[in-house]
């Protein structure tokens, strides 16, 4: 019997109702001759309401093994009213937190990653014709069984994980949009939902901003090659295939298949570094000290006159402030002349396959740019990736000139139900 992992986001269970309707879906792909296991969210704001409150009572939660307690709450409550609503219409359901699933990882509060997953529980529920809901975003630790949270987009990463465990045939992500689209529909509202992408491109549009999937969960899937499918839960729109190279072997890929943007970025640079060898490595040592994840990175060449340069780097705005501070306090040691920040800043990317063997596309962006008076700070690139920084208040206007530039635009507007694209 087909095995198939479903995942609801926030906004899928965000009230009683929403739950009821979800219930019905559920067992509906039930009935449909599949094994179901669910990964569900907290409900709506949840998350947020009891990050709120743990700062209300303490300076710095975060990170901390009460708060790993205190988050997975949330999930609980989702997974136990989910189970009642099945019920209620006639099916059978049975309820796990991360522990009773299996889910064991290693003992970073906050960020935990899997370690192993040994779902015995969720394959007896499934054996047993049970609908099996899983608490999403958090486990145990191997350590020492203390509750963990896998950081953000951990219920996606859960359901990923489950669905590799029990060896899927699909692992569908519900949000409140019927798809991926070439762009966010709230940034431009004649984006078109595309009925397939490769898993490449995918994990590069999570790694640039967008919101439909986050990068662990993608990253998770490609390695384990699990089939995802991403659709909404208020339509029965089939949604967008997540393939593997194997899944389109026949086709020619698209040159550009979506632009993304993020503008949870800042801008850190360093003034005045010494040229030499070795300078740049202390620089990134101390970054990686404080626990930071750096994106894009710049370095300026060095005038003959004074043998200095600077080097740019972008990191989430979450890490701005202990970076800085960290290079403030080794200024004298390195010997650079300054350090400055910008959090008004944004990034735009274009991913697409095709763009490994077509000519002419970094020029078609940066026209498209440059007519529309967008200056350009800094610019990053992989095979199938270009990523561009310019000035927050710019951001969207940019991705939509982009977006009609790539000859991205649909016919029609697209349908956003609800929510933030979770």
């Amino acid at each position: 019997m087909p095995v198939i992992v479903q995942k609801y986001g926030g906004s899928s269970v965000s009230d009683a109702e929403k739950i009821k309707h979800i219930a019905a879906r559920v067992l509906q792909t039930q009935a449909q001759g599949n094994q179901v296991c669910v990964v569900v969210s907290a409900m709506g704001d949840t998350t947020d309401d009891l990050i709120d409150l743990a700062n209300s009572v303490s300076s710095a939660p975060a990170g901390d093994r009460e708060m790993d307690v205190l988050l997975t709450a949330g999930e609980r409550i989702s997974m136990s009213l989910l189970a009642m609503a099945i019920k209620e219409q006639g099916g059978k359901a049975k309820s796990f937190t991360g522990y009773q699933a299996g889910i064991s990882t290693d003992s970073e509060h906050g960020s935990a990653r899997i370690w192993k997953l040994e779902p015995t529980r969720i394959q007896e529920s499934l054996a047993n014709n049970e609908v099996a809901i899983v608490a999403g975003f958090q486990g145990f630790s191997f350590e020492n069984g203390d509750t963990t949270t896998l950081g953000r987009g951990g219920s996606d990463t859960t359901a990923v994980a489950l669905a590799a465990a029990l060896n899927a045939d699909m692992c569908e992500i519900y949000s409140d949009v019927d798809g991926v689209y070439t762009a966010d529909p709230r940034i431009v509202p004649r984006a078109h939902k595309l009925a397939q992408i490769d898993i490449e491109s995918m994990l590069e549009l999570s790694s640039s901003g967008a919101k439909i999937l986050y990068i662990r969960a993608v990253e998770f899937a490609r390695r384990h090659k699990v089939p995802l499918r991403v659709r909404s839960s208020f339509s029965t729109d089939p949604g967008t295939l997540i393939y593997t190279a194997k899944a389109g072997d026949d086709m020619e890929e698209p040159i550009v298949s979506g632009v993304a943007t993020d503008d949870t970025q800042s801008k850190v640079t360093v003034i005045g570094l010494p040229d030499i060898p070795g300078k740049a490595a202390e620089i990134f040592q101390i970054v990686a000290e404080a626990g930071a994840n750096i994106d894009m990175i710049v370095q300026n060449v060095a005038t003959n006159e004074t043998n200095l340069s600077d080097i740019s780097m972008t990191l989430p705005h979450s890490d701005r402030h202990k970076v800085v501070q960290a290079l403030k306090d080794r200024q004298g040691d390195v010997g650079f002349q300054s350090v400055t920040y910008d959090d008004e800043i944004g990034k735009l990317s274009i991913v697409g396959a095709g763009m490994k063997t077509s000519t002419g596309v970094s020029s078609k962006l940066f026209g498209a740019l440059a007519k529309a008076g967008i200056n350009i700070e800094m610019i990053s690139t992989s095979e199938i990736r270009i990523s561009v920084v310019t000035r927050a208040d710019q951001l969207k206007e940019a991705t939509r000139i982009v977006h009609s530039a790539f000859e991205l635009d649909a016919a029609d507007t697209a349908i956003v139900y609800s929510g933030t694209g979770r």
